[in-house]
């Protein structure tokens, strides 16, 4: 277990370190840097003078290096437009993202995990063609359009839940279920797989000939083989949530690191854009990370693989 710990770990820091070089470069993909800052009316020694001061004129190894030194240390340097800290921004705004995220994966797996499991104890049965006309429709609705509307049933016509803000659990319902919708075909499709292929296999039937119970079989022995997948699924559902929050925190104007990325991106805020990139990621390489250790855990085949 620890040797595979130690590799998956190595792994990790692998992609961190190449994410970082990837978000690194992001401030010269528009051009340079130096000449964005001082503006169109800027002179030639404004530019220079810039270059300077936020070390633009240093080799790109250098910049590279010093840049990761500071943010492996929590330093993402100051906001162009906010005229703060970065960091300071950043973690003011990521709980209320992390918690959309969390309501947004519960919602998903509360409803999907059940109707793979129904669907795949009885299969071809009406439950069936209801998961798979679910998961179809699931993954053919846009997230916007599904959103829209129901700010507007729910928020408009019925007036229920509020459609803006993040002050109380009352503004996470809607933005919760359209980012959790999205992503529930796919685990339900996975769990229902899962659990077509262990209910077929040789230790489930030797369980049902020992006299144990149809609802000891169903969790305690077939569950917790076919949930394994979904356990890895789910980690990177949840990273690609974080991720693609933009969207939804946009549509409902939650204050959270969504919004913080679009507001980034109107104003031209390269350091913010950054950090935002890069802290996403790292909490994605994370999430990963412990999603494996999670099912060689369950697993102990995995260790060896």
């Amino acid at each position: 277990m620890l040797y595979y710990a130690i590799k998956r770990l190595g792994v990790a820091i692998l992609v961190a370190l190449t994410v970082s070089l990837i978000t690194f470069s992001m401030i010269y993909l528009s051009g340079d840097p130096a000449i964005a800052l001082a503006g169109e009316t800027a002179t030639q020694q404004d530019i220079e003078n810039i270059r300077r001061v936020y070390g633009y004129d240093q080799p790109i190894v250098v910049q590279y290096l010093n840049w990761l030194y500071h943010a492996v240390q929590g330093d993402f340097g100051r906001s162009h437009y906010l005229r703060a800290d970065v960091a300071d921004v950043i973690f003011e705004r990521l709980p209320t993202t992390m918690l959309l995220g969390v309501c947004a994966l519960s919602f998903a797996l509360a409803l999907s995990i059940p109707l793979g499991v129904l669907a795949a104890v009885r299969p071809n049965s009406l439950i069936d063609r209801f998961a798979l006309t679910l998961s179809v429709v699931g993954q053919a609705m846009p997230t916007f359009w599904f959103a829209l509307t129901m700010m507007l049933w729910f928020g408009v016509i019925w007036r229920i839940l509020p459609i803006t803000g993040s002050n109380s659990w009352a503004n996470f319902v809607m933005p919760s279920i359209a980012l959790g919708y999205y992503v529930t075909p796919a685990v339900m499709r996975l769990t229902r797989a899962g659990m077509l292929e262990v209910l077929a296999s040789d230790y489930i039937r030797t369980a049902r000939a020992k006299g144990l119970r149809p609802i000891t079989v169903l969790f305690k022995h077939a569950l917790r083989n076919a949930i394994i997948p979904v356990v890895s699924l789910a980690a990177v559902l949840f990273g690609l949530m974080l991720g693609g929050s933009i969207v939804i925190e946009t549509i409902f104007a939650i204050n959270g690191l969504g919004f913080l990325a679009y507001e980034s991106i109107q104003r031209a805020d390269l350091p913010m854009m950054q950090a935002i990139v890069l802290v996403l990621s790292v909490i994605y390489i994370v999430l990963t990370f412990l999603a494996d250790m999670l099912n060689a855990f369950l697993d102990p085949r995995i260790r060896v693989s």
